[in-house]
């Protein structure tokens, strides 16, 4: 074969790589499983995959749920210590796979993030979850359990968690109770001046900053290809929210995304000498060579008003100078 005739080859041989790849993620997005829609006297389990919370401090959550109908299930990990930790790493293993394997369980609501799901997460079998697919519930370290579920073609709900229920606000509450139960969300807010006009429809994938950076290069990590990218973060230094936005771009994330939402950025911290710009700044600064929609200052993230998105769903997302809207179509 002659030398021209193999280049073209190879280049006929890779864009029929590209091309199937392409339709794979397609039908992988138009696949995401959803699971069952709680009804009441649906049964809760509340647990710790990181940091340590007692039992005495649950009331207010278990009161919520109680409001919605529901019952609870206080998983065998809360109360637990280790140092940190809600027990060893087996012991937080144990209680979130007696979860997951119970039929009667139908939805598991994570008590706290901070660190720790990424110990166990490979310890984790979801042969039985994906018999039975139920709601994952929770935000920041939940990241990890969000993105690997999305990988494993799952839908997750990112919101508040049992430890934010006495500072929630009603609409980050009625919001969870929404997706629990099914019902339509969409979310209609005032334009920041940071924005980026536009318009934008795809799956829903993202959540702490931190973690997805962490999660690059594992199984865990998402596939950012003509997403929608949810972010936020909370207390770390400046420079740290570019290095790690810095990642995302050199992993090609930003390259293929359709557009980004960006949640709290919250309590911040800066150097003796500044590095010069806010997080904000420092996200607009990354991406502003992408054509592409943002939202800044969506209510979501290490905030009162944390209102919950359902990650994996479709999402349609619209910013004019006006108004944002984010509405979840499946």
């Amino acid at each position: 074969m002659t030398t021209s005739r193999f280049l073209f080859s190879s280049r006929i041989f890779s864009l029929f790589l590209i091309l199937f790849f392409q339709s794979f993620t397609s039908q992988a997005q138009q696949n995401m499983i959803t699971p069952a829609a709680l009804q009441k006297g649906d049964t809760i389990a509340i647990v710790a995959t990181a940091r340590k919370y007692t039992e005495n401090l649950l009331q207010p959550a278990i009161d919520l749920l109680h409001s919605w109908g529901l019952e609870v299930v206080i998983g065998k990990s809360i109360g637990l210590d280790n140092n940190q930790l809600a027990g060893t790493d087996e012991e937080r293993t144990a209680d979130f796979q007696a979860q997951l394997d119970n039929p009667n369980i139908k939805a598991i609501w994570c008590v706290k993030g901070g660190y720790g799901t990424v110990r166990i997460i490979d310890s984790l079998d979801f042969t039985q979850f994906r018999k039975n697919p139920k709601w994952i519930v929770g935000f920041s370290d939940i990241t990890v359990l969000h993105n690997h579920l999305n990988t494993l073609g799952y839908k997750t709900i990112h919101g508040i968690m049992p430890v934010s229920i006495p500072r929630a606000t009603p609409e980050a509450k009625e919001t969870l109770r929404e997706a629990l139960f099914n019902e339509p969300i969409s979310y209609e807010i005032p334009s920041d001046t940071m924005n980026r006009a536009g318009k934008a429809k795809g799956e829903l994938v993202g959540g702490n900053l931190s973690i997805l950076y962490s999660l690059f290069g594992s199984p865990s990590a998402i596939d950012c290809h003509e997403k929608i990218l949810f972010i936020e973060d909370l207390d770390e230094y400046l420079y740290h929210i570019d290095r790690m936005m810095m990642n995302l771009k050199r992993n090609g994330c930003l390259e293929s995304i359709k557009g980004i939402v960006v949640g709290s950025m919250t309590k911040m911290k800066d150097n003796e000498i500044p590095w010069g710009k806010n997080a904000v700044e420092i996200i607009e600064d990354v991406t502003k060579k992408y054509d592409i929609p943002v939202i800044y200052n969506f209510p979501a993230g290490h905030i009162q008003d944390n209102r919950a998105l359902i990650l994996g769903s479709t999402v349609s997302m619209e910013v004019t100078p006006e108004k944002s809207t984010l509405k979840f179509e499946d």
